[in-house]
């Protein structure tokens, strides 16, 4: 069971003084009011690094960079609660730099949102390596929020491929599509073309696609049952999966898509999938990148 179950859990934002930081918590907020949780803004006041440098005529600078970073939250907060009055908005400001504060935070949350462009320096949460390091270290789900943010009538995608990963992504989807009442897309692209053109032996394609078919009713039946209220509409191409997800997202009008991560937390070896990594810069709506539970992804694979 992902922590993200449990719907009282914050959801944290990390706020960069962006544009695109503002549509994060905004995103945030209304997610909080159908979830009646709260929402954390925060952000990184990473002065920790100067003080080394032992000028006492440091302090009024610092005291200015904390005043802005405060005041940066503020903004945030302001534009949160405009979208969704009555959720409970935090404000911090914490010491230290986005990354580790952000994935510290995300062990007790249970969502964890940016936006899709910072404004670049140190407390930056640009889209590129912050954003792929948060998908592959955070312990709860991460949201990039880009492109049509404000859409509530729109479905949810979701890819499958028939891992853990894609399991963990699915069970995220069926939650999301049925707390807001709208359809779900199952997209499961079976055919890569350049593995495809790869392939030297003979493969009968009418009855490799209608396997791959049977097993994308296979894979959703049960979570079908457990959902009962869901509309799902299947789409199996051969295509290659990142590819199949954005076209769908794109004309179906999409409020989310979700996918899995193959990330591992040591910063030694971060792997964030390549369909993830794709969607997180062309995804035409906010994109969910969901890591299977640790115990549960143990078992499954053994």
């Amino acid at each position: 069971m992902g922590q993200w179950q449990d719907k009282n859990l914050p959801i944290v934002v990390g706020i960069d003084g962006s544009s695109s930081a503002l549509d994060a918590a905004r995103w945030a907020a209304r997610e909080a009011a159908r979830r009646s949780a709260p929402v954390y803004l925060v952000s990184a006041f990473g002065w920790s690094g100067h003080r080394h440098l032992g000028d006492p005529g440091l302090g009024g600078y610092r005291e200015s960079m904390l005043a802005d970073t405060w005041r940066t939250v503020a903004v945030a907060a302001k534009a949160a609660r405009h979208v969704a009055e009555g959720v409970e908005i935090s404000e911090l400001t914490l010491d230290g730099f986005p990354v580790p504060l952000l994935v510290t935070e995300s062990r007790t949350a249970g969502l964890l949102v940016i936006g899709d462009r910072g404004l670049g320096g140190f407390t930056s949460l640009l889209i590129g390596s912050v954003a792929i390091r948060l998908a592959a270290q955070a312990e709860c789900p991460v949201v990039v929020v880009r492109g049509d943010d404000s859409s509530d009538t729109g479905p949810v995608v979701v890819g499958i491929d028939g891992s853990p990963v894609s399991e963990a992504a699915l069970e995220f989807a069926f939650d999301a599509a049925d707390a807001r009442g709208v359809p779900l897309i199952a997209v499961h692209a079976w055919n890569d073309h350049a593995v495809a053109f790869a392939v030297t032996e003979p493969v009968e394609w009418d009855a490799a696609e209608a396997e791959e078919h049977r097993l994308l009713a296979e894979r959703l039946a049960g979570w079908s049952e457990k959902y009962p209220d869901v509309e799902v509409r299947r789409v199996v191409v051969s295509d290659g999966p990142a590819h199949a997800l954005i076209e769908q997202a794109t004309a179906s009008s999409a409020q989310l898509v979700v996918v899995g991560s193959h990330g591992r937390g040591s910063a030694a070896g971060l792997v964030l999938g390549s369909v993830s990594h794709a969607l997180l810069h062309h995804s035409p709506c906010p994109v969910v990148v969901v890591r299977p539970d640790p115990s549960t992804h143990a078992e499954t694979s053994r």
